[in-house]
């Protein structure tokens, strides 16, 4: 029986990296490129004029016009059945955890030697995600604090109000949803900001995943 042909795009602005990634991809078993994108309003369009979507997206996280970040819950929210590999320079927990939230199914360094990318693909294909030690590590880091969880000293709508700011509903939705007045919705969010020196809406939600107070 013939094994299935996975059909890859590639986003990413560095041209010539991209092209080097094109025919690495290539010389995989049964894997194929369908299109190159420069960034996600690229990538955009490039989907509505191709008439074969991708099983995997190779997705950079630092572009211009529509980062990776952008870009993966874009994907997440309009094509879930495309599955978003994360391929990219930043090591850092932030950009891990956020690009996860953010639906991708794994995350990988520029640097990972081609078996392990090749790999990668294929357990995506095959499990549906891939946790390399990078991803798995900052995981576990992020999920299991040695120090008392922060959540001991939260109220129950202050974990409500966070659980809901890590949905795509605004400020104001919450408000009605939690049926509180937005005064006090402002008021939970900067009790939180000053608390745990969150800055801003993506720390709220990087702290309610590490925190456990929602899943990836």
């Amino acid at each position: 029986m013939q094994q299935q042909t996975y059909k890859i795009a590639i986003v990413d602005d560095h041209t010539l990296l991209a092209s080097s990634l094109e025919q690495l991809i290539l010389s995989f078993e049964n894997c194929t490129v369908l299109h190159i994108s420069k960034n996600g309003k690229d990538f955009q369009q490039k989907l509505n004029t191709h008439a074969e979507k991708p099983d995997i997206v190779l997705l950079d996280i630092n572009m211009p016009v529509m980062d990776g970040f952008e870009t993966a819950l874009w994907i997440k929210e309009n094509h879930p059945a495309i599955k978003v590999l994360a391929l990219s320079m930043e090591d850092d927990e932030a950009s891990i955890l956020k690009m996860i939230q953010h639906g991708a199914k794994g995350y990988l360094l520029k640097d990972t030697p081609p078996n392990i990318l090749e790999l990668a693909i294929k357990e995506i294909m095959t499990h549906g995600f891939y946790h390399s030690d990078l991803t798995a590590n900052t995981l576990m880091q992020a999920f299991h604090k040695v120090e008392e969880p922060p959540t001991n000293y939260l109220r129950d709508k202050e974990l409500t109000f966070l659980a809901l700011a890590a949905t795509e509903r605004t400020y104001k939705e919450i408000a009605i949803e939690m049926n509180l007045s937005p005064k006090t919705i402002d008021g939970y969010r900067q009790n939180l900001f000053d608390r745990y020196n969150i800055k801003n809406r993506v720390g709220l939600v990087l702290f309610a995943i590490k925190n456990g107070i929602v899943k990836v």
